[in-house]
């Protein structure tokens, strides 16, 4: 009876407090589908830059650029080209690992091109100061292999390979003027039947210069005999899709504007994948560079006239498409409940989230998730010649989920020593910390802004304050182009605010993130850590 009681008053107390709690119940931030058979761009509204996309069976795969955020290689999943979900990363690390200890934006990945080829999965990836690698397995979620340097050089970037219908294998890709000391080029060169080794006898494609300045991002297909090469140019915030046409893989090559901006909001439209449903349509993945919401996801409809590909929707009949805002779904035969991309986190699971990356290659010690209901976070000592976060390895971050969004979390701070700090960031190449601190045995909690963070600037502590418990609720609220406004709780329910408004920025090549960290001055035998109870997203 005693139990009947026990477990009755449990229930009790769980439907008054956990679900009376709006916050406590995980809801979409970002739906991209209408539930009417219709779909509203962007697919994602979050940070997925130069998405490629390929169809396996029924089941369609997304991978992306990660530059230095650890792990890397995103995979996505979808049923439908509209719903998606983050299922695995592709690479636990990167490499050489003694310089990705550190911190290094914008440096890593590159644009990846993700392929299915003899029952195996594909993805070649550039990293702009080594040269362009192969990882492959056998199943999408799997065990993949250890990369190999496919071809040696720096500035060697945006690599697509193609294995032809006579077994031979050719690997295209581009040039970043930054290492390579050339661009708006692309070029072609064979490969071995493994596609591990690619060979010096590059063939020049199209030079940019004059019509297609800033030409990257190549991915090439062959349909009907032509050989086709999808590529942006014109710039990452201001061109458009070039597409180039011959019957011989080493050209000579004809050239068509595909896809423009032209009287749409969608800026850029950039890099991407063609993709044939199995149902026979033609679609178009790329992404649009929002700054600080980062490079989001949009999906076009693809037509063909005249063996020439029309991306979006060609509203004046010139042959030129533009972006669309909304459209009908894609024909995959069935309605397709919604994939969502993860943002809250209660932290019950034995494994971080995948919706978490680290800033550099991850060390045993940063952190641990528990079967306590919640993830602990070390105070890890700050870097030598510390002048900012930008320098620091060990922070937690995931991507804005969206233009606008509500962050609460619920922390406990556990200093050890004095000076150890902790606390919710808003990060970029400016950032915005709220962080606790221990200071003569006391505990603060402060806002601390920091502007050109790159460029090794020193933080400004805009306002601290005594707190008595080091247990604390944080929020964040970010409105329409990155405002920021900050608040925080004792008890969860009554909420101050705290500092000034803030203005989120992007980082380099990456969106603005949101996330902790966890530090102290010095190394010592005994650090303190935060605990991170949950973290709530809703619109």
């Amino acid at each position: 009876m005693k139990i009947r009681v026990l477990i009755f008053f449990f229930l009790l107390t769980f439907t008054l407090f956990g679900q009376g709690n709006d916050e406590s119940i995980s809801k979409p931030i970002w739906i991209s589908d209408n539930g009417n058979g219709t779909y509203t761009n962007p697919i994602i509204n979050s940070d997925y830059s130069d998405p490629d996309v390929i169809r396996v069976g029924n089941k369609y795969y997304m991978t992306a650029s990660s530059f230095n955020c650890i792990p890397g290689l995103p995979i996505l999943e979808s049923n439908d080209l509209v719903n998606w979900k983050l299922i695995s990363y592709a690479l636990p690390k990167l490499f050489p690992e003694e310089v990705y200890d550190k911190p290094q934006h914008g440096k890593g990945i590159w644009a990846p091109c993700i392929r299915f080829h003899n029952s195996e999965f594909y993805i070649y990836y550039p990293d702009p100061d080594y040269g362009i690698y192969r990882i492959k397995s056998k199943t999408i979620d799997g065990n993949w292999s250890d990369p190999i340097l496919v071809k040696s050089g720096k500035g060697l970037i945006d690599p697509t390979p193609l294995w032809d219908d006579d077994g031979k294998s050719y690997l295209v890709y581009a040039f970043a003027g930054s290492r390579a000391g050339i661009k708006s080029m692309l070029v072609v060169c064979t490969m071995n039947s493994e596609g591990s080794i690619a060979n010096n006898d590059e063939v020049l494609l199209i030079d940019g210069h004059q019509e297609e300045p800033t030409i990257e991002g190549p991915k090439i297909y062959k349909k009907n005999g032509f050989y086709y090469i999808f590529a942006p140019a014109g710039g990452v915030a201001t061109g458009w899709q070039t597409v180039l046409r011959a019957v011989n893989i080493f050209g000579p090559y004809e050239k068509k504007k595909v896809l423009i901006q032209g009287e749409s909001k969608v800026n850029g439209p950039h890099q991407g994948a063609w993709v044939q449903t199995q149902t026979g349509e033609d679609w178009f993945v790329h992404f649009q560079d929002k700054g600080v919401c980062g490079r989001v996801v949009h999906l076009e409809p693809l037509t063909w006239k005249n063996n020439w590909p029309i991306i979006g929707i060609d509203s004046n009949k010139d042959g030129v498409g533009e972006p669309v805002k909304e459209f009908k779904k894609p024909n995959i035969g069935k309605q397709i409940n919604n994939n969502l991309l993860q943002c809250s986190d209660e932290f019950n699971e034995v494994k971080l989230g995948l919706q978490w990356q680290w800033h550099a290659n991850p060390k045993i010690n940063w952190g641990f998730p528990t079967s306590l209901g919640y993830y602990i976070l070390n105070c890890i000592p700050k870097p030598k010649e510390y002048a900012n976060l930008w320098d620091v390895p060990n922070l937690l971050l995931q991507k804005f989920p969206s233009d606008e969004f509500t962050a609460t979390t619920k922390l406990t701070f556990t200093p050890h020593f004095d000076n150890e700090e902790a606390g919710l960031v808003i990060m970029g190449l400016d950032y915005c910390f709220l962080r606790l601190k221990q200071i003569n045995g006391k505990l603060f909690l402060s806002q601390i802004i920091c502007v050109d963070a790159d460029t090794k600037q020193l933080e400004k502590e805009i306002e601290t304050l005594e707190i008595n418990n080091n247990l604390i609720f944080l929020k964040v609220k970010v409105t329409e182009n990155g405002n920021c406004t900050f608040y925080y709780s004792q008890d969860g329910t009554n909420f101050s605010s705290i500092g000034i408004s803030f203005k989120a920025k992007e980082g380099k090549w990456i969106g603005a993130k949101l996330g902790f960290v966890s530090l102290r001055d010095g190394f010592t035998n005994d650090a303190g850590n935060i605990k991170m109870d949950w973290i709530r997203f809703k619109k």
